[in-house]
């Protein structure tokens, strides 16, 4: 029986579950094109991607994690924070039957990588609908839109986005805030018809679907 190793390769589930992770990634590229945390656990890969946090000093955008969890061919505990750029050049070498995927070797530094979510204590609060969340994805984008002038500086950028991902869902318990659903969105969480149920540990809040989870990290863990 094959034991857990630190490894430079990750031997994905099959060839879905490499076509799950190019999905992922290339979505969380449109998002932001910064890292990800590949967090292996036994069979289990965890990626985490920053869809949203704060870039300025003072301002008040939510940190907001997106995590998809994936199958594995052989046990790992690899726990490394990579370039999304890096990931996705290595899965686009890949052959099609092939589901060995190397490990970049250089790690990035990201704050939002450096404290983890809690792995239990998780209290449901309530649920809410896929098209809700679509829903305020959209609104936000076309608020933002529309509120942000021609060549504005990157300070009015971010307090305007801040201003409406941070605003808390009108139709969630929890004080969800909308940059939640926006991310939810953007990784392809959700989708007509579906719901997703909201959790809560501590200050941390997720919405978790049957397609991934949505973590909004509280600002005082920063």
């Amino acid at each position: 029986m094959p034991t857990a190793t630190h490894t430079e390769d990750l031997l994905l589930g099959d060839a879905g579950t490499v076509a799950d992770l190019r999905t992922f990634v290339t979505r969380a590229r449109t998002a932001d094109d910064g890292a990800i945390r590949l967090q292996g656990a036994g069979h289990v890969l965890a990626a985490y991607v920053c869809v949203m946090r704060g870039k300025l000093l003072g301002e008040g955008t939510p940190t907001i994690l997106g995590l998809r969890t994936m199958a594995l061919a052989a046990p790992s505990d690899v726990d490394v924070t990579v370039s999304l750029s890096s990931v996705a050049d290595r899965l686009a070498r890949m052959a099609a039957d092939d589901v060995r995927l190397p490990v970049p070797p250089m790690t990035v530094n990201e704050s939002w990588a450096g404290v983890s979510a809690p792995r239990g204590a998780w209290e449901e609060v309530g649920t809410v609908s896929a098209d809700t969340l679509i829903e305020v994805a959209k609104a936000g984008v076309q608020e933002i839109g529309q509120i942000i002038p021609v060549n504005p500086g990157a300070m009015l950028v971010n307090n305007i986005r801040a201003s409406v991902w941070g605003r808390p869902m009108a139709d969630a318990p929890g004080e969800v805030p909308g940059g939640a659903a926006f991310a939810a969105y953007a990784l392809g969480f959700v989708a007509p018809g579906e719901s997703g149920t909201i959790f809560r540990s501590h200050k941390w809040l997720r919405i978790s679907t049957n397609r991934g989870h949505i973590l909004v990290r509280p600002t005082a863990l920063l």
